[in-house]
């Protein structure tokens, strides 16, 4: 618990570093090119398709009906657009993570080691194409494991569950890869996994959490139609900083328990060397 939240304070203060937010503009200009790139090409298509399958869908004509009746026919109008962009929210949580992870992640880490741990080893047990393979490989399991639980988002509970724990479960696996990939060797990296893991996975829940809260900005912007295009690169910028305060969170605790790992094992051989016991032959009597 101590190394959790004093890893958590330190990557709180280094967001606030001049450095750090200059790095999270980088993948917040891809980000937002590839979003405008995107929507201009894909959005109009893609409300007016919902807006025909909420149209065509028997279950909620009678739902429109009465709308219509009460003066609110034209929400149905509001509703295309909201489908469509909680549709892409996912999406653009995931891409955020794995700019985030190739471009600011090793960045990061870097800081942290130079400020914080400049004589820590450096072993290497990773290299940036297994960081990359990994990233995607779990970025996989993840949109799988929430394409499958799209239905059980309609029990109201788990929608505010099951999202939160597929981002988090995602960044503990790729944060915790990049933080040690530099530092740790491949024995070190799964001994600290094993004894870590339950630490490890709540950080990325947490931040899976922190991850969910621009969500706020998506909705206004579906609400003010207007200010969406603004609105955009609000949202995506704020998905990066929490990204970057999850590499920075996982980078001082990582590295903070693989110094405590080496100095354990430092320390065992010295306690478990057998004392040498002296012959008594060979003690000299004191002279007279």
């Amino acid at each position: 618990m101590t190394l959790l939240l004093d890893s958590f304070w330190r990557a709180v203060a280094y967001c606030l570093h001049p450095r750090v937010i200059a790095l999270s503009f980088l993948p917040l200009v891809i980000m937002v090119a590839l979003s405008l790139g995107l929507g201009y090409f894909l959005w109009d298509p893609a409300v007016d398709w919902v807006f025909l399958r909420l149209e065509s869908w028997d279950l909620l004509k009678t739902v429109w009906a009465w709308l219509q009746e009460v003066g609110a026919g034209n929400l149905k109008t509001v509703v295309a657009p909201l489908v469509v962009i909680f549709a892409v929210t996912p999406l653009v949580v995931v891409l955020s993570l794995l700019i985030v992870a190739v471009l600011m992640a090793p960045a990061l880490v870097a800081m942290v080691a130079e400020r914080r741990f400049p004589g820590l080893e450096r072993k290497r047990g990773g290299s940036l194409l297994a960081s990359v393979l990994w990233s995607l490989a779990s970025t996989l399991l993840a949109l799988v494991a929430l394409v499958v639980s799209i239905p059980l988002w309609l029990i109201p509970p788990l929608i505010l569950v099951l999202p939160p724990l597929i981002w988090g479960w995602l960044t503990y696996r790729v944060m915790t890869f990049d933080a040690l990939a530099e530092h740790a060797s491949r024995a070190e990296r799964r001994r600290l996994v094993r004894r870590h893991r339950g630490w490890l996975l709540l950080m990325g829940v947490a931040t899976g959490y922190l991850g969910a809260a621009p969500s706020v900005v998506w909705a206004s912007g579906a609400l003010f139609a207007m200010a969406f295009v603004l609105l955009i690169p609000v949202a995506i910028w704020i998905y990066t900083l929490v990204f970057a305060f999850s590499a920075l969170w996982f980078s001082h605790y990582c590295l903070a328990a693989l110094e405590q790992l080496r100095g354990e094992e430092a320390a065992g051989p010295a306690a478990a060397a057998p004392s040498v016991p002296v012959a008594s032959g060979d003690v000299q009597p004191p002279s007279a």
